[in-house]
């Protein structure tokens, strides 16, 4: 398989590592000591950087002023954000825009996705259900409103603010609750899996301030603010409710897959990290890096980081093209989740064991890549679940 990257694709990587080169991993407070979240809001500056850097429209199409990449590239510009540990909804507010540029009303999506290029919109995703075990889309209802005709009576030349308001155009109502919502308190626009009465999935897009939606504070391992989001008889317009076949399975795999790329970023900087400090500190006057049972367990992760990384690119080009493959592209995603969740753990737990107490250090930021490694192991479902998942999908396609 040759991952050779495009022109196009490299120079969205450089433009990532001019934007993200400023960015300091101890910005914020430390997790480990902050009873709460470590900030109110997502790094606005850094996010306004992206959107003049072109990155925030990096997947939208050129009619919505975009550059028309593809998942390679966004998993690209990923790796290079969690080097450096960016508080930014990058992968969220991408892969929702790109699930409304794939499969959402086009009137909408002219409305919001040239401005969630310019960075004047957040928008966010939630993936975890209720306890964040079961499927996300069994966590809500979205069910007919019988006090509308299920039509859409709102001219395009309307605000976008206002969409999805409250009148003679909301066509569904929304119940229930997804807990661990990334950057909900900052977003302006909350994708929410849903079912309908006949069991269908479907994506609903409701704003963050609809009459009905109310958010608890929550707050991620990695110290980032998170959401209980709870709706109560939201109603929403026709358009703003995704119901193509597959949309949430879709978004939901892109979801998975750029959380690998950022495990696989985070991991090389911890690696790099590890490399520099045994390189520099001696025990009985040789630096530890030449003992060989030290050497050993660097080689090993440098192992869990090219493992890491082929099945990344295996998953994101799945993705990106829907090439065929003895199993669906989800059995190459559930490869990718599986290395990424059991690789970036192992990778941090052996940088703390190579640091010895100084990994600890609250004043070292090696404490917070390992916070930030246990948030991306779990999110999206460990190592277990996609392995469950892998099992499934082996059993009804048999290979061979």
């Amino acid at each position: 398989m040759d991952f050779t990257f495009t022109e196009e694709q490299q120079a969205a990587v450089e433009a990532a590592r001019a934007v993200f080169s400023g960015v300091e991993p101890d910005g914020v407070p430390s997790p480990a000591l902050t009873p709460g979240a470590v900030a109110e809001d997502i790094d606005r500056p850094l996010w306004a950087q992206l959107a003049t850097g072109d990155l925030l429209g990096l997947t939208l199409a050129p009619e919505h002023g975009g550059a028309g990449l593809d998942p390679v590239a966004l998993c690209l510009v990923l790796r290079e954000s969690a080097k450096v540990l960016a508080r930014v909804p990058l992968l969220e507010t991408c892969a929702v825009a790109m699930s409304l540029q794939r499969d959402g009303d086009p009137g909408l999506a002219a409305e919001l996705l040239p401005r969630v290029g310019r960075g004047e919109l957040v928008l966010t995703v939630g993936a975890n259900g209720r306890t964040g075990h079961d499927a996300a889309e069994l966590a809500v209802t979205a069910l007919r409103d019988s006090n509308s005709s299920g039509k859409n009576d709102r001219s395009s030349s309307d605000d976008s603010s206002d969409a999805g308001h409250d009148g003679d155009g909301s066509a569904w109502v929304l119940d229930g609750v997804q807990s661990g919502v990334p950057w909900a308190h900052s977003a302006d626009w909350i994708a929410v899996p849903a079912h309908t009465a006949d069991g269908r999935a479907v994506l609903a897009l409701v704003r963050r301030t609809a009459e009905g939606v109310t958010l608890a504070e929550q707050v991620s391992t990695s110290g980032d603010l998170m959401a209980e989001v709870r709706l109560d008889g939201v109603r929403i317009e026709d358009r703003a409710l995704i119901g193509t076949p597959g949309a949430w399975e879709w978004l939901r795999a892109l979801l998975t897959t750029g959380t690998c790329a950022l495990a696989l970023g985070l991991g090389e900087t911890v690696l790099s990290m590890t490399s520099e400090y045994t390189g520099k500190r001696e025990q009985f006057g040789f630096p530890i890096a030449t003992f060989q049972s030290v050497a050993v367990q660097a080689a090993d992760r440098y192992i869990d980081l090219r493992a890491m990384e082929v099945t990344l690119w295996q998953a994101a080009w799945r993705i990106s093209t829907g090439t065929a493959g003895a199993l669906p592209a989800a059995g190459d995603i559930a490869v990718a989740k599986i290395w990424a969740a059991d690789g970036v753990r192992r990778i941090v737990q052996t940088a703390q064991h190579l640091h010895g107490g100084f990994g600890a250090d609250t004043d070292y930021p090696l404490h917070r890549f390992h916070a930030w490694a246990k948030q991306i192991e779990l999110s999206l479902g460990p190592a277990a679940a996609h392995e469950e998942a892998l099992g499934d999908l082996l059993a009804a396609h048999p290979l061979g």
